[in-house]
């Protein structure tokens, strides 16, 4: 049985940002009989219950008098639980499949940023750390089977990818490296161990996984040669799919940065040394050392931290360029041989959302430049339109503004009316359905790709979370509730 919540709908005085690209209600034209019904799954068919979550909901709900706003927090904060978490015991131990919503596999990265906005209230739920506990173990199974591969099927799942040139093995769903997705399993057991204080996750299995990662970095910073043990070539007829020189990519100068076949978006690198996930590399070794010292690992901490230092250091020389326009920014892709991409692609690790993942401060002044390039039409990726305006990328065509990209840039704003456009834009964007997709037309956010894309939407949910819990009530409050009438 769904949930009916009605609202009556205020009037908004705050005005339109004159850079937004949409309209919004006046007072005139709010429907007052608008009624907004929850798309959350029946309880009884929703995956995972936390009882921590659920009140978190009931929280922030009863502060939002944007009713617009408080229908898709509910609708989005919760979808990661609702819809995609499997959890049961194996062997006695936490296991934890994460789908990414319409796609029946779990990615190593979609699988950790999915479920990263819950860390803050596992305390006050034990069967939601248990559930966080799962997925760690899960993922360093997964990186022991194979730390090439981005995702991984169970659950009945099925491979697609069987027939790419690689060394696929079963219940690899597809194996294309990404240098963020053995990060990602990195980044989100130091974040449950900052939340937690919890050390049980991090026993001989998640060594053994660690390991794992630090040989893929150092055999990936290609001081060995261009050909490395990874390979990857499809038949496809897009060029992002693949990889050239029958599967090695683009040569690379070994000069300490580490290789990415493809970026986070699963499209293929240009330049091998992909900058936003080297930054993501140097902040996950140092923080997975910290871990490390603490359960008697010191000698594999060490090299982490050697690591970190290499790749840091090698960032700093061959991933800043001199723009004409914007002065020193960081490249998106080089090759060590003085080769570099001026770009940003909408996903995380990006750009964009260094910040976000902790490898920078908002405040350093190479990264306020870069996000001056990155949301700018110089960016050949930034797209704007009468539906909207953001970054995309080649993986799902020209002109598709992904609403990621504005959450992103308001969860590493300091601004606050650039916090309201970026927020007024992803409920304009939504095509009436209380959900963000994983792309839009920038001219008609009815054309739009992915009805359900997990990770965008508890992210949305995320943002407005932390921006409640810095006192910016006043903010979301003051947002104009979007005129188009709800699906």
């Amino acid at each position: 049985m769904k949930l009916i919540v009605a609202f009556a709908i205020l009037s908004l005085s705050a005005p339109l940002s004159a850079n937004a690209t949409r309209s919004v209600s006046t007072p005139e034209a709010i429907d007052n009989t608008q009624v907004y019904i929850s798309k959350r799954p029946a309880k009884n068919a929703r995956l995972f219950y936390s009882e921590a979550v659920e009140k978190e909901i009931a929280r922030i709900k009863k502060l939002l008098k944007n009713p617009y706003l408080a229908w898709m927090f509910e609708n989005c904060y919760p979808n990661t639980l609702d819809t995609t978490v499997h959890y049961n015991l194996d062997n006695g131990d936490d296991n934890t499949y994460v789908i990414t919503g319409d796609i029946n596999a779990m990615w190593l990265r979609d699988s950790s940023a999915q479920v990263l906005p819950y860390l803050e209230l596992c305390k006050k739920d034990k069967k939601l750390q248990q559930m966080l506990r799962g997925v760690i173990r899960r993922q360093a199974k997964y990186l022991l089977l194979d730390p090439y591969a981005n995702a991984f099927y169970g659950n009945g799942g099925k491979c697609e990818h069987a027939d790419d040139g690689t060394d696929m093995k079963p219940g690899v769903f597809e194996r294309k490296y990404e240098l963020d997705s053995v990060c990602y399993p990195l980044f989100l057991a130091y974040a449950y161990y900052q939340a937690t204080g919890d050390l049980s996750p991090f026993d001989e299995l998640w060594v053994k996984a660690v390991h794992n990662v630090y040989d893929v970095m150092r055999e990936q910073q290609r001081k060995g040669g261009f050909r490395t043990s990874y390979h990857f070539t499809r038949q496809t007829s897009a060029m992002h799919d693949t990889q050239s020189n029958s599967g090695f990519g683009h040569p690379a100068n070994p000069v300490g940065l580490i290789a990415s076949a493809f970026r986070p978006s699963d499209d293929c690198t240009i330049f091998p040394f992909l900058v936003p996930s080297n930054f993501f590399a140097v902040s996950v070794l140092n923080k997975t050392a910290e871990i490390l010292d603490k359960i008697g690992q010191s000698p594999l901490a060490s090299n982490c931290r050697s690591l970190a230092s290499e790749v840091h250091d090698a960032l700093l020389k061959y991933a800043v360029v001199n723009h004409p326009k914007y002065g020193k920014i960081y490249a998106f892709e080089v090759d060590g041989f003085g080769s570099q991409l001026l770009m940003d692609d909408a996903n995380a690790p990006g750009l964009l959302s260094l910040p976000f993942l902790g490898c920078i401060p908002t405040s350093d002044p190479i990264y306020q430049n870069t996000r001056k390039f990155v949301w700018s039409m110089d960016n050949p990726y930034f797209f704007k339109g009468a539906a909207g305006e953001g970054i995309g990328g080649p993986h799902v065509g020209y002109d598709m503004v992904w609403p990621m990209s504005a959450i992103v840039k308001a969860y590493t704003s300091t601004n606050d009316e650039e916090i309201k456009q970026c927020l007024t834009e992803v409920m304009n964007c939504d095509a009436g359905l209380g959900f963000i997709h994983e792309s839009f037309d920038k001219n008609d956010d009815t054309h739009f790709t992915r009805n359900w894309m997990a990770w965008a939407n508890t992210i949305f949910g995320q943002l407005i979370v932390k921006l409640v819990n810095e006192n910016k009530i006043y903010l979301l409050n003051s947002l104009p509730v979007p005129n188009h009438p709800i699906k």
